[in-house]
């Protein structure tokens, strides 16, 4: 094993750097060396978008929501709740009321979600940091207020001063509608607008205005119902032990999810991009390892001479095939390992220095594309690579010598 690495390794390297051969096993390195590491920044790039956007969420929803699995209210009343509430891994536990609405603003009208937050709501989420104008706040002195997301903001045209009150309509839910007086099955109510947040997500900014529960409350006609439970974890407590523990407490009736379940169709959109770039990129992988099969059979051919004398040293068939098998393999594994060099120093520098950008004049959430390097991408990557360069170095040495072997026997039958 060691001879034929170190004749697969002259090969590779060798002083003759005017020869042919020693050119194409460079450029075959390099083309494995620009496939692996384009597979590494690119993948990079998707886990980098994933914890962005990722992050962003998280900003704005709970790190736990507990939901009723029929129906779409529920009361809190059970004996599980205040357990959860008073459970000593939790930090903060919220109720909250979502529902749609109608809005107007002098001559503008837009719909909107509702939703109905208790005062410890600052605390679940990052609220204050998303604030494009004003302030947060739900009460001050005897005035309630909302907080309207800022694509909200931009279709009715509230501005920055916040003067006028928007206008809330929602239908009556506990009376039927009146087809003499049609008007007469809406609530109106008007509400003074406190400040605008964003998150740069049309799911949230065009969406949604926070008002207090116990407004929601009353616009809505429930008396203690809640659409949603949400927590937050204290510092070092694990979230899946957490939302085991919560839905064995809670039992079939409820719905218990982290951040990765509520957001589950983000998430699985991401990985399916993820994993289709992946293969394509493992495609023209596949395609760089031609030129390790045509630098592989052009050594062979020229180094018939060096097997012939092998043989006549002593060498049998097993070891100067295994020369060959060697030499391909470290062409391919010297192209892997640098790839991963490239393609880490890559990522590190874009981490940096930001050298590659989004453009779009800072429309964007970020100046530069996001990377995140994960080790077990790169294992992915160096195990596909080395898994397909099996059959793409098997290939060209056992083809060459079946064919020198029925050549020999055809001539001893000649003879």
């Amino acid at each position: 094993m060691k001879l034929s690495l170190f004749i697969a390794g002259r090969y590779l390297i060798s002083k003759k750097t005017h020869n042919a051969i020693n050119l194409v096993s460079m450029v075959s390195v390099l083309g494995v060396t620009v496939s692996v590491a384009a597979m590494i920044v690119t993948l990079s790039v998707f886990n980098g978008f994933q914890d962005l956007l990722g992050g962003m969420y998280s900003q704005f929803d709970p790190e736990i929501k507990i939901k009723v699995k029929k129906g779409k209210t529920f009361t809190t009343d059970a004996a599980a709740f205040e357990a959860i509430r008073q459970d000593k891994e939790v930090a903060v536990y919220t109720e909250t009321l979502e529902e749609n609405a109608l809005l107007t603003y002098k001559d503008a009208q837009t719909s909107a979600v509702i939703k109905g937050v208790e005062d410890n709501f600052a605390q679940l989420t990052n609220i204050d940091s998303l604030m494009y104008a004003g302030q947060f706040k739900l009460n001050e002195y005897d005035f309630e207020y909302a907080t309207l997301g800022v694509g909200i903001a931009s279709i009715l045209g509230t501005g920055q001063s916040f003067i006028d009150p928007i206008t809330i309509h929602v239908p009556r839910r506990t009376s039927a509608i009146n087809l003499a007086n049609p008007a007469g099955s809406y609530k109106t109510y008007q509400m003074l607008v406190c400040g605008t947040f964003g998150l740069n997500q049309p799911e949230y900014d065009d969406n949604y205005v926070i008002v207090p529960m116990n407004f929601a409350r009353e616009l809505f006609e429930y008396e203690n119902a809640v659409t949603a439970v949400e927590i937050k974890l204290k510092e070092g407590v694990a979230t899946e032990k957490a939302i085991n523990r919560f839905a064995r407490l809670l039992g079939d009736d409820y719905s218990v999810h982290g951040l990765m379940e509520q957001k589950a169709d983000f998430y699985r959109i991401n990985r399916v991009e993820k994993w289709m770039t992946y293969l394509i990129l493992t495609f023209i992988l596949l395609i760089a390892l031609f030129n390790v099969i045509g630098s592989l059979s052009m050594l062979i051919l020229e180094k018939r001479a060096d097997a012939q004398t092998l043989s006549n040293l002593g060498a049998d068939r097993t070891l100067i095939r295994r020369v060959f098998l060697t030499e391909g393999r470290l062409i391919v594994a010297t192209g892997a390992i640098l790839g991963i060099i490239l393609g880490s120093l890559g990522c590190w520098l874009q981490q940096t220095f930001g050298l590659l950008k989004l453009g779009g004049g800072g429309h964007y959430i970020v100046d530069a594309y996001p990377v995140v390097l994960q080790l077990t991408d790169v294992l992915l990557i160096l195990v596909t690579t080395l898994l397909i360069s099996l059959p793409a170095t098997w290939w060209p040495v056992q083809l060459y010598f079946n064919r020198n072997s029925k050549g020999s026997d055809d001539t001893n039958d000649l003879s």
